[in-house]
This record gives structure tokens, C-alpha cells and sequence, in this order.
């Protein structure tokens, strides 16, 4: 029997999503508040780490308080995939905006928790163990919160302006971490050392609760993305391509279906989520601990070094939309890749100085990968499963890049190498490195799934103009190879003496 062919329909300009600006700022002021409320807490918990390790870890060591404290912090990383499959699935089924609503309240609720639970000498074990149900509420939420908010910018943003909305993510991330060391450095300041001790470390995360009601606030206030929208619509029309894409898909048919994309995605993570947890969770620590110097003037370098990135991080997503995704991936890693070493000796060098210029020269690294994970993270998988698959790599990716301030910590201390944290960061440079000369580039082009998206109708009539252009090339380079062939097999004709033309 033979199936009639289906028709294609030619993109016309009334194809082309023109985004409304104003609903773009709402969604990428929104997304990005939720993503800094949970960098907030990573940049509290990094930087109280020694004084939570004598509060729920008393009787052990100083050194072993402080990879205690931080274990604490890895674990629930462990947990993070689940909340990623979790929240992934019902993304994909009910919608982006539903989820972060979600997520933003577990978040919000599990850090304000943490400012409430007694200390070891009230409560006895039952202190790090009420801690640890509290890291690990916030990690099965998160599980679905950056990948949900990534999702959210990139499928609210214009095709060419991506990678400029997209660094706003993780510029609220840096904001939070700054947000939270700089209230640490107040309230240690106000209070004095010894109540900072006795309570003060539980008034940064009292903020949380009212950071998350206005972050919901926001969110309840948002309209689902266009290209949701659209898919959600194709489902309703009944079409069988539609039906087919639905949400129920295993992890083993998007592993099997779009492997390079998670291979990608979890190279990228990686690379990213290490440098960050090296340079904003673990180098506070690293200087007050094992440089000796005390825990205000190590906070206060590392709050230096985070303001100067926030300018640098939108101007990284802007130079992406103009050069491409992966040339900032493939430099950042080289650039790790060959100034580790020289950076960690600045930082021993026992100078400001040079202490502060080689956490600068990690920061713009740091940079070079923030700037363009939120818009180079969700172009890799289609709409259909889009929240899902990246949920799943991105927290897979998670469990080995969380573990970054423990093992670091552990590495420093059953060594006694002070360097051994760059020759860490080395390694993942050249997993950075391989990702970025492997991945597709993704500037500039419509996501997998959607239908091209416009600021304005006289930029839809450009991207019209360029896809069209591009399909003509593309034409062209197919008649190229027809005739190549052609010639080929009139040639392999001639020699055989029963074949004729």
C-alpha cells in the first residue's frame, strides 16, 4: 500500500513567535530571583561552613568540622537526579511555569528551616541529622530549578538575543551568592564574633522565606512559554507527529535517541558547576582554613571578585549571541586548562594582591562558562522532552561537580598540597575542552522543536529572509552532490558491457 506523502507547509512570516517584551523582563526577572534565592543559600552555606561545623559537629577537629560542614552540603546532591526526574517529567507534561512555582516554595521553606534547627549541644545528633533533611529538601527541589528556569528564559527569548537573556540566570546566581556573603560579613560585624557563633549564623537564612513568597509572587504572575504553548496546541489539534512527541518517554529512549546532546550537556555542566563550587563554596573556606587568614577578609575578597563578575557576565551572553556559544566554552577551558596552577600560586602568594588577582583570573573563566550554559543548555534538546533530558543530564552532571568542596577539602587535608585543588581544576578543563570542540553550535538558530522567534516583526522578516537563504544553500549543495553521483555512475556505466544508459 503506499502511504500518501504529507504535505509541507512553507514557514511563512505568521510563523515566525514575535516575543513581547515585556513578558520577556517578567520571565527572565522571575526565573532569575528563584535562581538566586537558591545560590543565596549555597553562598550562606559556603560561607558559615566553619561556624556550622562547630555548631552540628562540636567534638570533632577543625579540620574535620570543616569537611563535615561541606559534606553536608554535597550529600544532597545525591538526591538531586531524583528531583530532576521528578519535576522533568511533570515540566514536560504540565508546563514550565506550574514547576518553578513548585520548586521555589520547597526551596524557600527548606532554607528557612535550616535557621531553626537547634545546635548539637540541644538536641544532640538529632542537630546535623535535622540538617541534612533540610539540604536534602532543598536539593530534590533544585533538582528541577535551574534546568526549569533555563527552559523558561530560553523559550520566552528571541532567537538572536539568547545568549544576552540567558546570562541574566546566572547573573542572579552570582547576585545570590553576593547577597548572602555580604549579609554574613554584616551580621558578623554587627553582632560581634562570638554572638555570630551563637545565632547570628541563622538570621541569613531566616531571608529566605520572604525572597521565596515574592518569587512566587513573580511566577504565579507568568504566562506559559511560546514554545509550550505551541506544543500544547499541536497536541490539542490531534496531530499524530504531536501525539507521538508526548511526555512519555523513558531516560533509556532520550540516551539512546539524543546521546550527544547529554554527553554535551553533562560535559558542559561539569565544567561550569566544578569552577563554581572551586572558586564561590570552597575558596572561602580554603582561605580561612588553610591560608589562616580571618573569615571576614576572605569573604570580603571572594564579595569583590563576585561584584566584578556580575558586570562581566551579561557582556559574555551579548558576545556569544555575535561569535557563537562555543568559542567561550573551548577558550575558558584552555584558559583553565594553562592558568590553574599560576592562579593558586597567586592566591598562596600571602600578598592582597596577588591573592585577589588569581581569584580574578578564575572568576573570568567562570565567566566565559555562565555566560553561555542558561541559552546553550536548553537549544540541545526538542520541546517535547526538553525539560526532562536536560533535568536528567544536568543533575547527573551535578552529583560529580557538587562533590567539589569536599573532595577538595579532603584532598588539601590528607596531602598537605595547597595546590592540589588546581591540578583538580585542571582535569576538568580538558573535559571542558572536549565538550566544547564536540557540541554543536547553537547561536542564533530556533530551538530544537520551535518555531523561529523575533523582538519585532521587521526582525521575523530578517530570520524569514535567512532561513530561506539557508534552504536555497542548502538546495544547491544537494544538486552539487546529485550531479557528483550522476557522473560517477555514467562513468561506472561505460565500463560494463551489458548496461546502457
Amino acid at each position: 500500500m503506499i502511504r500518501a506523502r504529507k504535505k509541507i507547509k512553507p514557514i511563512a512570516l505568521s510563523d515566525v513567535t514575535i516575543i513581547d517584551d515585556a513578558k520577556l523582563k517578567k520571565a527572565i526577572t522571575a526565573a532569575s530571583l528563584g535562581n538566586a534565592m537558591e545560590w543565596f543559600d549555597f553562598g550562606v552555606y559556603g560561607f558559615v561552613a566553619y561556624a556550622l561545623g562547630k555548631v552540628f559537629f562540636p567534638d570533632a577537629s577543625p579540620g574535620v568540622q570543616m569537611i563535615a560542614a561541606l559534606a553536608t552540603f554535597s550529600v544532597p546532591f545525591l538526591i538531586r537526579p531524583l528531583g530532576g526526574l521528578f519535576f522533568g517529567m511533570l515540566g514536560d507534561k504540565y508546563g514550565r511555569q506550574r514547576i518553578l512555582s513548585i520548586t521555589i516554595v520547597i526551596m524557600s521553606l527548606s532554607t528557612f528551616g535550616i535557621g531553626l534547627i537547634p545546635g548539637y549541644e540541644t538536641i544532640g545528633v538529632w542537630a546535623p541529622v535535622l540538617l541534612l533533611v533540610c539540604k536534602m529538601a532543598q536539593g530534590f527541589s533544585v533538582g528541577g530549578e535551574y534546568t526549569g528556569a533555563s527552559i523558561f528564559v530560553a523559550e520566552y527569548s528571541p532567537d538572536r538575543r539568547r545568549g544576552f537573556m540567558g546570562s541574566w540566570l546566572d547573573f542572579g546566581s552570582i547576585a545570590g551568592f553576593v547577597l548572602g556573603a555580604g549579609l554574613v560579613v554584616l551580621i558578623s560585624a554587627i553582632v560581634g564574633q562570638d554572638h555570630f557563633m551563637a545565632w547570628g549564623w541563622r538570621l541569613p537564612f531566616f531571608l529566605a522565606l520572604p525572597l521565596g513568597i515574592i518569587g512566587l509572587y513573580l511566577r504565579n504572575a507568568l504566562e506559559e512559554t511560546p514554545a509550550f504553548q505551541q506544543h500544547v496546541d499541536k497536541l490539542e489539534q490531534g496531530d499524530r507527529q504531536g501525539l507521538q512527541e508526548g511526555p512519555k518517554i523513558s531516560f533509556k529512549e532520550i540516551a539512546t535517541q539524543h546521546w550527544r546532546s547529554l554527553l554535551a550537556c553533562i560535559g558542559l555542566v561539569i565544567a561550569t558547576n566544578v569552577t563554581y563550587y572551586m572558586l564561590l563554596t570552597y575558596m572561602p573556606s580554603y582561605l580561612s582554613h588553610n591560608l589562616h587568614y580571618s573569615e571576614d577578609h576572605g569573604v570580603l575578597i571572594i564579595i569583590a571578585i563576585m561584584i566584578g563578575m556580575l558586570f562581566v557576565q551579561p557582556v559574555m551572553g551579548l558576545l556569544s549571541d555575535r561569535f557563537g556559544r562555543r568559542p567561550f566554552v573551548i577558550c575558558g577551558s584552555i584558559a583553565l586548562l594553562v592558568l590553574a596552577i599560576p592562579a593558586f600560586k597567586l592566591i598562596n602568594s600571602d600578598v592582597i594582591g596577588l591573592i585577589f588577582a588569581g581569584l580574578l583570573i578564575l572568576a573570568v573563566i567562570l565567566n566565559a562558562f555562565t555566560g553561555v550554559m542558561a541559552s546553550s543548555l536548553p537549544a540541545m534538546f526538542p520541546t517535547h522532552i526538553r525539560y526532562s533530558a536536560l533535568a536528567s543530564a544536568f543533575n547527573i552532571s551535578i552529583l560529580i561537580a557538587g562533590l567539589t568542596p569536599t573532595l577538595a577539602a579532603w584532598l588539601v587535608e590528607t596531602s598537605g598540597n595547597l595546590m592540589m585543588p588546581a591540578w583538580y581544576l585542571m582535569v576538568i578543563a580538558v573535559i571542558g575542552l572536549i565538550t566544547g570542540l564536540t557540541m554543536k553550535e547553537t547561536a542564533n538558530l530556533p530551538l530544537k522543536g520551535a518555531t523561529p522567534a523575533a523582538s519585532d516583526i521587521q526582525e521575523a522578516k530578517e530570520i524569514l529572509k535567512e532561513h530561506h537563504d539557508n534552504i536555497e544553500q542548502k538546495i544547491e549543495e544537494i544538486d552539487a552532490e546529485i550531479a557528483e553521483l550522476q557522473a560517477k555512475r555514467t562513468k561506472l556505466v561505460q565500463q560494463h558491457p551489458h548496461i546502457n544508459e
